[in-house]
């Protein structure tokens, strides 16, 4: 073991292996503590370091570690929905994987950089906040992805007390913390410190932040398990909206019932007359809603990816503002296109909805909408809150197959209904569609890759947790002023 911390290729097989062991944490294997071990050890290499310049590499490796086993799943999306060979896939997910890599790589050099002579305060007044810092700014610069973030394997953990406070990162500040105290244990004050904080996280679980907006109602959530490959050939158009009318009359009592995202395999246009506008009218005469994914648009202008309400509250349209890169749109087209094209690769083209959209009225309360991908992004979430009485998110995880990302996609959504504390549904095509409590704990979950529909009682909730009120901002301000301190201290010191 000596030897391996004492050279520079064990300390990047060390490194690797921390990242890697690291996305045991998530789900679906929910291994938390290893999410503070693997940080724990990437600090203590960034301690002892065995040349100057190298905690840069240390850091790659580990975000090559964590990046790599945690998201590879990009490629069955990549290959066999996207059109891609196998080959260029694989290819593409490792470039990918090695851009986000430079993230870690970033932390590492810069936490050298600021590096003085006080190790303690260099670890928790330094190392501590930089990587928050570091991993926010993973999550925002060229539209960011945040997925991974440590502060989401905590969700079931004393720290996951913290989010209603500060959002996922407060929670990864909290894990980078822990991280950085184990490597000053055995020392009294560390202890101390680890003890206080994770008490202090379990004390914040307590706390009722919100309350109850009116009476509980019923929702239904449907999962058509349309498989990706069929889901948009014609021939399969009316049986699949069929069967959605099928199982939306099977609960008749059901306040609401939501439909995946693109449930309805067409355009807006196609079917308004011959579906839309008939199923509203059903819909307010028995006082129900439904939510359901349609592509907003026609095939010879803009089209969107969108949530149509129909029913008792009215008709709303959202439409999805922040789109997946490379998935519905092509940043800088004009120069990628070409390339895509030559390779025949297909892409969509959708076009961003407005900032500034109307709340749909679900159930008679106020609800706030996003799609897929969106709820990877807080900011996305806050803009309904603290108007929205509960959530929703429809996906269509199909994209990817049997792998972690669906496991992976559900954990988010937890976090983002213990963040704001809201109920949120999720309904998806394939799994896993579930309704989740304002504590961010599974009320119901439906089987993956079956069809289901699954029916719970949702609790309208009023009120607005501190991280509805200050979002990120808080978070990002406070991670800033103690590097900032750390840094001043250092050369004072």
């Amino acid at each position: 073991m000596t030897g391996l911390l004492n050279s520079a290729t064990g300390q990047l097989l060390l490194a690797f292996c921390a990242g890697a062991v690291s996305v045991l944490a998530f789900a679906p294997f929910g291994l938390a503590p290893l999410a503070i071990i693997g940080l724990a050890l990437l600090f203590f290499l960034w301690r002892h370091p065995p040349r100057r310049g190298f905690n840069l590499w240390t850091g790659y490796a580990y975000g090559l570690g964590l990046m790599g086993f945690g998201v590879f799943w990009l490629r069955i999306s990549i290959a066999q929905f996207g059109g891609a060979s196998l080959p260029l896939a694989i290819s593409a997910t490792v470039l990918f994987v090695a851009f986000m890599a430079c993230y870690f790589a970033l932390a590492g050099w810069l936490g050298e950089r600021l590096r003085r002579d006080s190790d303690a305060l260099w670890l928790l007044l330094v190392l501590v906040p930089l990587w928050v810092l570091v991993e926010w700014l993973r999550g925002w610069l060229f539209t960011g992805f945040p997925w991974l973030a440590l502060g989401y394997s905590q969700i079931d953990m004393p720290l996951a007390g913290l989010a209603p406070v500060g959002g996922v990162y407060l929670v990864s500040l909290g894990v980078a913390l822990s991280a950085a105290l184990l490597n000053l244990l055995p020392r009294r004050l560390p202890l101390l410190g680890l003890l206080a904080l994770w008490g202090g996280a379990l004390l914040l679980h307590g706390l009722q932040w919100v309350e109850p907006a009116g009476e509980s109602f019923k929702a239904s959530l449907l999962q058509g398990n349309i498989p990706q490959e069929q889901k948009w050939r014609r021939t399969m158009r009316q049986r699949t909206l069929a069967m959605y009318l099928d199982m939306t009359q099977a609960v008749a009592d059901s306040r609401l019932v939501i439909w995946p995202e693109t449930a309805v395999p067409a355009f807006t246009s196609e079917v308004d007359a011959g579906l839309l506008q008939p199923f509203d009218e059903a819909l307010r005469s028995e006082h129900r809603d439904v939510l359901l994914g349609i592509v907003d648009g026609d095939r010879d202008g803009e089209y969107f990816n969108a949530m149509l309400s129909l029913g008792a509250g009215g008709r709303t349209l959202y439409r999805k503002r922040h789109l997946v890169p490379f998935g519905e749109y092509l940043p800088f087209d004009e120069w990628t296109r070409p390339v895509l094209d030559w390779l025949h690769i297909p892409m969509s083209d959708f076009t961003p909805g407005p900032d500034e959209q109307p709340l749909p009225t679900l159930a008679g309360h106020a609800a706030g909408i996003d799609i897929c991908y969106e709820d990877a992004y807080a900011s996305e979430i806050l803009r309904a809150l603290p108007q929205a009485a509960f959530l929703v998110n429809a996906s269509n995880d199909a994209w990817f197959g049997d792998s972690l990302a669906p496991h992976q996609h559900l954990e988010i959504a937890r976090m983002r209904a213990l963040e704001s504390g809201r109920y949120l549904l999720r309904a998806t095509n394939t799994g896993i569609s579930a309704v989740i409590d304002q504590f961010g704990q599974l009320r119901g979950v439906a089987p993956q890759f079956k069809r289901a529909t699954l029916s719970e009682e949702v609790q309208p909730l009023r009120g607005a947790t501190p991280f509805v009120r200050w979002g990120n901002a808080a978070i990002v301000l406070l991670a800033a002023l103690l590097l900032l301190i750390g840094v001043v201290r250092q050369r004072a010191g």
